[in-house]
This record gives structure tokens, C-alpha cells and sequence, in this order.
């Protein structure tokens, strides 16, 4: 890379580039006597340079506004030029709905103010015409209310402009920038409240709590007013051009241009829930709300933090994390070194764990988190892995209370962080949970996080991994391999089965056709011993054949696949299939998956049976002390739908390829009718005008794009075909889903009338606690200790937490189908509020 790139990256930075001064004022000199001179040379690569580096290193973006300042001084041109390019991006990331090129766009502007090169009531006009579009959004009459998260966006990414400018904006202008932050005040009085109880990290059960709390907005807001009262005076924003003001005054201010924002669509014609709830969604999704704090520290560890620095390191930790996603290593160096001169680990630690909860989903795969939280402890051995080891704990205590989908991502993120750090973990602190019931969250999280090890590693070293808390063994998976029955050990009694099994064994291992080992199994087991022991037999027989290793197991479903298909082609016989797979892999909750996982892969069992089976009597008693049933279903309906983005995707590139074909077909016809028209008459005969191999040739050409045209078009109707099965099918299975979650709630909630909030269902086993607490733990014969919240209470909890998790998943495919949902589950007054309650919550929607 050239001298001129490296010095506009690493300013700002400790490194060899800009010796051993750490000092802002020098790098901006430095930089600013090269770039002045390369301009000159190679003026149009510095210009898109120089703007990718301020919008990828946004913490940066300081010291490049005070840098275009300087040049502004000397080359009014070139900075003309890169305003009119800020502008033109600004006005494309507005049309494309691009939230972070807005974001940054309009923090680099407001940089651009105080280094001069912006007049300031230009920037007041960019300012008012987001609040406007804002307010008309907000409008009942004007508007489309349902996209408030657009308007509620652009009046966000005003005031967290303002820690770059503010100052500026108030000593400069400041009878517009009050008018400004009036006009903020006067939208948040007619925009509604808004309410994340569905995507809350933690639910207490106390929704009461969570109205009178303020919204990310409101909380905002608060902030820029309280640094307004503070004379805009903060310690996390550099301020490099204050070093430079007495040059930079006599630089030449350059005008904005006006700016018009998207508006949204219009309200449906159809008012009704599920419509306006779609609307609300879609909107939802594209501008989503960037930050959800999650405090998990005391108080006393960030209280030195102002909360205005605390919001800007947040936006700092987040924009490094977004914009240096592919180097994993260069991000965990930015975040270790932000341009503030206070710790920050613990805002740190909360802000990545934050984004590895987030719901409804985090930007990036918790891999990506795991990775740079593990640089990070390397990067700051001294401080860092203490702070992530106290997060840990914080969050253990309050485990209750943690949304499920949030839970299973910790507890995935938990066991793959410590496969990276030789699985070491003080796991005496957490031995006291043994002592707890078996459905207890704090048990039920040991235990899964040591399953999910043991996947990651091997029975022996996990078990070594947990010597100093030795009774946690309890935890850990049956060590035992598969449960073959019809294993030739000693002693054992051979039954007509097991000779049948052999005798099957063999076939394989002969390499016999699955059409022949149909043929055998109809003729020879079937008549005589019935349905269910020739699908024993053959189920374990050829599980047991591919049990050595996954590929092992690969090769049996595709050589063998067409064996179970016949053998069980309805849903009824594919729930028998399922409970074999499930006996054969009782020790081992991995493989049980995988199988499943690839069953459903070859279309030997539907996801209708999936979720049959799933919520049949012998899942549906794990549900709250085991993740395996809901691991299944998820993997289930994450292939549904990837099938169906996958198709969708399809059909997406077939129609740019049908306006290919139809533009070449439309071409050559063309061509034929101009050839065509260049006939001649000649004694009254026609002549043709051009070569006869020509014309033939054209005509072939016309021939053949038309048949391309057809083809593509045909292979498009084809993919539509298929997706609207697809979605047909997806109704189904969502009404299934839904009427299951439904009946199997209905049989074990309380009464309506005495549970209508989870505060109510948490108080109501305190009440049975005197009784539970003699209950025998069947699992130890021990008598149960003393918890706060019964098993039956807890079995609701964890029924309802995965209901919620599921349907925020999969919201996209839902709403489309919401109005048969309501029509066939969702009304009635057999229906549980608490059941309702975690549906609507989950889809961000009222649900009365």
C-alpha cells in the first residue's frame, strides 16, 4: 500500500508510521503535507479514498473533517468536489434505505461544520428536512403511523450527530439548533411510546415496569439536553480542528444542497391487524433500533462514565464491530484503543454481550463475537478476561429471568469461548446447583453448557475439565454409545429379531440395491411380525450400520434412504421412524439431531412429522429441562424456510435472466424486420435488398433467442410452482405448530382468570412452594430444595419463553399467514391470554 493510504488509515494510531508521537495535532500535519502534495498527482484516488476511510473508521472521523479543513485552505476545489460526493452518497443511503451510510454521512457533515468546511445553515436545513419527514410520517392523516421506526431513525441520527457538533452548532447558529431540538421535542409528543417487551433481554413480568420506562429515543434525547445544559462539553469526542481553528476560520464555507428523504409506503386499504402489523414489521426490520443496552454491572463500575460518553463509545464499539467484520483481529486492536481517555471494559464487555442477545437477531453470527471477545482477552490479558468472567456470572444469577432464544445463544457462546481457553472454569462456584430440582434454569444452563462441550471436545477431557467441582459428572451426557438392541453381546438371548437384523446386516454389507432390500423386508418380515417390529428392525439395524461416523451415517440415508420412504410414507409411520432415531441416539442428543436433521435433508420425514413428534408425551415432559426437543424443531423450521429463501433467491436471479433473454429476443427480431424490410421489387417480383446466408442466418438467431426466452420463462414458472407449495406447506405446518403450542399450554397453564401475567404465574408457585418442597427428586431420590418457582411453573416459563423465541424467528413467514392464524388459533375464548401474550409480544404488536 502506498505511503499516502497508510497515513490516512493509521492516523490517529500508535505505530511506525507516524513515529512515537501519539499527539493528534502532528498526525494531522503530517498527513495533511502528503496528502497536499498527492492531490496534486492522483487527485481523483485520494478524494474516494479519503471518504471510505471516514466512513469505515467512523471514531475517526475528527481528525479527517479537521484534515479536509486544512486542504480546504489550500484547494477549494478538491473539497467542493468531496462535499458535493458526501452529499451525493448521503442522498443514495437515504433513497436505498442504508441505515448505517446514513448514520455515519450525517456525523462526517456535522464534522465537516467545525472544521469550516460546511456552512452551518445548510446543515440545519439537512437537520429539519429528517424531522419533517419524520413528522408527516408520524401523522395519522398525512402519514403512514405503522412506519414509525423510519421516522423515529432519521430523529435518531439528528441528536447522535450532535456530540460531533454540538458546540459548533450552538455558538454558530443557535437560535436554529434550539429550534431543532424544540421541533425533537414537539415529535416525540405526538410519535406513540414504543414498547420492547418482546425483545427485552430479561422478562421480569412486570409489563407495568416497561411503559413507564423510557424508550431508547426518550433516554436519548435526555442526553443530548443534558450535554446542551453542560455547555456540549464531553471527553469522548476528540476535538483535533481546535488545534487548527486559527487557520481554518479563513477557509471557504461550501452550501449543501437540498435533500429529500423516502417516503413510506401508504397505509393498506385494509386496516385490519394483520395488515397493519405487517407494515409495522417490515419497517421494524429495515430500521432497526442499533443499540439495547444490557446493564449487567453494578452501577459503580461505569458510573465515572458521563451517559452522553457512554452512548458515543457505544456507537464507537459498534461501528468498528460493523465495519471490520472481515478482520477479526484489526477489530479486537480498534476497540482495545478508541480515541477516549477513560477505561472502558466494562462498557465494553456489555456492549458485545449485548449484541450476541440482541433480539430479534444480532447483525453478525455469535461465531464472530466468539472470536473477537477471545482477541480481546488476549489483546488486554490484564483486564479484559476478568470483566467477561464477571459478565458471565452476572448473567448466570439473573439466568430466570433470561429470554430463551437469548439463553441459548449464551449458553452456545459460553461453551465455545471456553473451548478456546482449554475449557478452564472455577466450576466449584457453580456446584450448588446439583442441590437444586432438575428443572431449575441455573441447572438446566450447567448442564447444557457441559453437553455442548463435550461436542466441541470429548466425554474424558470435559470430565477432567470439571475435577475441582467433581459431582457436576451428573451433568455431563451418557457416556454410552448407542442404544443397539439387537447387539450380539454374551449371555444375551437371541431372539427371531435379532437373526432378522443380522440377516440384514449382511445384505448391506453385500451391497444389495435398496429396491431388493425393499423387496426382502415386504416378503420376509412384514407378513409375518407387522409394521412396527420390520421398522425396529430395520430402523436399528442400518442406524447401527452408520453409527461409526457421521459420513458413515451420510452413506446409509442416501444408498438406503428409499428403504425408510417406503417403508413410512405418511406422517403417522414418519413419528414412529422419528421415536427409533430417537431411542437408537438416547446417549447421544448430537447425533439424534444430526440424523433427524438429515432425514429431513433427503425428504424421508416431513417437518409436519417433525413437529408431531416433537410435541408427542416423550418431548413434551423435557421441555423445560432439556434443549434437545426445541434443537430439533428449530432445525426443522430453519430448513423449511431456507428452502424457501432459497427458492425465492432462485426466482429472483431467473427473472434478471428473463429480461435478459427477452431484450436479446427483441434484439434479434429486430434485426430480422430491418433485414426484411430492405426488399425490393423488380418487375413486380420482390428481391431481396440483403445477402440470402444473412437472412438465414437472422432467422435462426430469432429462432433460437425465442426458444431461450421460452426456456427461461418456463423455468421460472416452475420455481414459482415450487415456491407456492412451499408456502402452502408453510401454512400448514404454521397452523400445526401453533394449534400444538396452543393444546399443550391449555392442558398445564392455570386458569385465565388467575394467571394473566408471567408475575402472576411466578407468585403462583410461591404459594405451592410448602408443598413442592417435599416432593422426591425422581431424577436422585433426594428431597427437593426450596425454589422459587415450581416445576409445573416452570415448565409453563420455559414453554412460553420458546414460543415467544420461535415466533420473533420466523415473523417474516408469519405475518403473511396471520390472518388464517387468527381466524384458526388465535380466536376464541378457549384461547389463554398468556399464550397470546407471547405470541403479539414476540411480533411487536398488541395483542388485544
Amino acid at each position: 500500500m502506498s505511503n499516502w493510504k497508510t497515513l490516512l488509515l493509521r492516523i490517529g494510531e500508535k505505530g511506525p508510521e507516524y513515529g512515537t508521537s501519539s499527539d493528534y495535532k502532528d498526525h494531522i500535519e503530517t498527513c495533511f503535507g502528503v496528502i497536499r502534495r498527492e492531490i496534486e498527482r492522483s487527485g481523483d484516488q485520494v478524494l474516494p479514498f479519503l471518504l471510505q476511510c471516514a466512513e469505515q473508521l467512523p471514531h475517526k472521523i475528527p481528525l479527517y473533517g479537521t484534515l479536509i479543513g486544512l486542504l480546504n485552505l489550500e484547494n477549494e476545489d478538491f473539497v467542493q468536489k468531496m462535499v458535493e460526493n458526501v452529499q451525493a452518497n448521503f442522498q443514495v443511503a437515504l433513497d436505498s434505505g442504508n441505515c448505517n451510510s446514513i448514520r455515519i454521512l450525517l456525523r462526517f457533515m456535522t464534522s465537516l461544520l467545525c472544521s469550516k468546511v460546511i456552512q452551518p445553515a445548510s446543515l440545519i436545513v439537512v437537520f429539519e428536512t429528517l424531522l419533517s419527514s419524520a413528522a408527516t410520517t408520524v401523522d395519522e392523516e398525512k402519514g403512514n403511523p405503522s412506519w414509525q421506526s423510519q421516522a423515529d431513525f432519521y430523529v435518531v441520527c439528528i441528536l447522535s450527530s450532535l456530540p460531533w457538533g454540538g458546540a459548533e452548532l450552538a455558538e454558530q447558529v443557535p437560535d436554529e439548533i434550539e429550534r431543532v431540538l424544540v421541533g425533537i421535542q414537539a415529535y416525540l409528543s405526538i410519535r406513540k411510546h414504543s414498547s420492547t417487551s418482546g425483545l427485552s433481554f430479561f422478562h421480569n413480568g412486570e409489563s407495568e415496569n416497561n411503559l413507564a420506562e423510557k424508550d431508547f429515543m426518550e433516554d436519548l434525547l435526555d442526553r443530548i439536553q443534558s450535554l446542551a445544559s453542560n455547555g456540549w462539553k464531553l471527553d469522548s469526542v476528540p476535538r483535533p480542528h481546535l488545534s487548527f481553528e486559527a487557520q481554518l476560520v479563513a477557509g471557504k464555507f461550501h452550501e449543501l444542497g437540498p435533500i429529500k428523504c423516502m417516503e413510506p409506503p401508504s397505509p393498506p386499504s385494509d386496516l385490519s391487524r394483520a395488515h397493519l402489523g405487517k407494515q409495522k414489521h417490515d419497517a421494524l426490520m429495515r430500521y432497526p433500533q442499533r443499540i439495547r443496552r444490557l446493564n449487567i454491572f453494578p452501577a459503580n463500575k461505569t458510573e465515572d462514565i458521563q451517559p452522553i460518553d457512554r452512548f458515543v463509545v457505544e456507537e464507537y464499539l459498534l461501528d468498528v464491530l460493523l465495519y471490520l467484520n472481515g478482520c477479526r483481529k484489526e477489530c479486537a486492536s480498534y476497540m482495545a484503543n478508541l480515541p477516549v481517555p477513560f477505561r472502558y471494559e466494562y462498557l465494553m464487555a456489555e456492549t458485545l454481550f449485548s449484541q450476541i442477545l440482541l433480539l430479534p437477531q444480532p447483525p453478525f453470527k455469535t461465531l464472530y463475537y466468539t472470536l473477537v471477545i477471545m482477541d480481546l482477552c488476549k489483546a488486554l490479558p490484564g483486564a479484559f478476561p476478568a470483566v467477561v468472567a464477571g459478565a458471565v456470572r452476572a448473567l448466570f444469577e439473573k439466568i430466570s429471568d433470561l429470554d430463551m432464544e437469548s439463553r441459548t445463544r449464551l449458553i452456545l457462546w459460553f461453551s465455545h469461548h471456553l473451548s478456546n481457553f482449554q475449557f478452564i472454569w472455577p466450576w466449584e462456584e457453580w456446584a450448588y446447583v446439583l442441590d437444586l430440582p432438575k428443572w431449575a434454569p441455573k441447572r438446566v444452563f450447567v448442564q447444557e453448557v457441559l453437553q455442548r462441550e463435550v461436542r466441541l471436545s470429548y466425554w474424558d477431557k470435559i470430565k477432567q475439565s470439571i475435577e475441582s467441582a467433581s459431582a457436576l459428572e451428573e451433568l455431563l451426557p451418557a457416556k454410552a454409545g448407542p442404544a443397539y438392541i439387537y447387539s450380539s453381546e454374551e449371555g444375551k438371548e437371541k431372539t427371531e429379531e435379532h437373526q432378522l437384523s443380522a440377516e440384514l446386516n449382511k445384505k448391506v454389507k453385500e451391497k444389495q440395491s435398496a429396491r431388493d432390500m425393499m423387496s426382502w423386508i415386504e416378503e420376509t418380515i412384514y407378513p409375518v411380525h407387522g409394521f412396527e417390529v420390520t421398522l425396529t428392525v430395520v430402523a436399528q439395524t442400518l442406524l447401527e450400520i452408520g453409527s461409526k461416523s457421521f459420513t458413515h451415517m451420510v452413506t446409509v440415508l442416501e444408498r438406503y434412504g428409499q428403504v425408510f420412504a417406503k417403508l413410512c410414507p405418511d406422517n403417522d409411520k414418519q413419528v414412529m421412524l422419528l421415536s427409533q432415531v430417537s431411542t437408537y441416539w438416547k446417549n447421544n442428543a448430537q447425533m439424534t439431531a444430526v440424523a433427524i436433521d438429515r432425514m429431513m435433508g433427503y425428504r424421508l420425514v416431513s417437518n409436519q412429522a417433525i413437529v408431531r413428534w416433537v410435541f408427542s408425551p416423550e418431548n413434551v415432559d423435557q421441555f423445560h429441562v432439556s434443549d434437545q426437543p426445541w434443537e430439533i424443531l428449530g432445525n426443522a423450521l430453519n430448513k423449511t424456510y431456507n428452502r424457501i429463501t432459497d427458492l425465492r433467491k432462485e426466482i429472483s436471479n431467473i427473472t434478471k435472466n428473463v429480461l435478459v433473454a427477452e431484450k436479446a429476443s427483441a434484439n434479434a427480431r429486430a434485426e430480422l424486420e430491418a433485414a426484411e424490410s430492405k426488399l425490393s421489387l423488380v418487375e413486380g417480383e420482390p428481391v431481396l435488398g440483403e445477402n440470402p446466408a444473412k437472412m438465414k442466418r437472422l432467422r435462426a438467431t430469432v429462432e433460437k433467442t425465442g426458444e431461450a426466452e421460452v426456456s427461461v420463462r418456463e423455468s421460472r414458472e416452475a420455481k414459482e410452482a415450487l415456491l407456492n407449495r412451499a408456502l402452502s406447506e408453510t401454512e400448514v405446518l404454521l397452523l400445526q405448530l401453533y394449534q400444538s403450542f396452543s393444546a399443550i399450554l391449555k392442558e398445564r397453564l392455570p386458569e385465565a382468570t388467575k394467571a394473566r401475567s408471567l408475575q402472576d404465574l411466578k407468585s403462583m408457585s410461591a404459594e405451592d412452594e410448602s408443598s413442592s418442597a417435599m416432593e422426591v427428586d425422581s431424577e436422585n431420590g433426594n428431597p427437593k430444595k426450596k425454589s422459587e418457582i415450581g416445576e409445573r411453573e416452570q415448565w409453563c416459563l420455559s414453554t412460553l419463553g420458546y414460543l415467544t423465541a420461535f415466533t420473533r424467528q420466523y415473523a417474516d413467514e408469519i405475518w403473511p399467514h396471520m390472518e388464517k392464524l387468527e381466524l384458526e388459533v388465535f380466536s376464541g375464548e378457549d384461547v389463554h391470554p398468556l399464550f397470546l401474550e407471547a405470541v403479539f409480544s414476540a411480533l411487536q404488536f398488541p395483542s388485544q
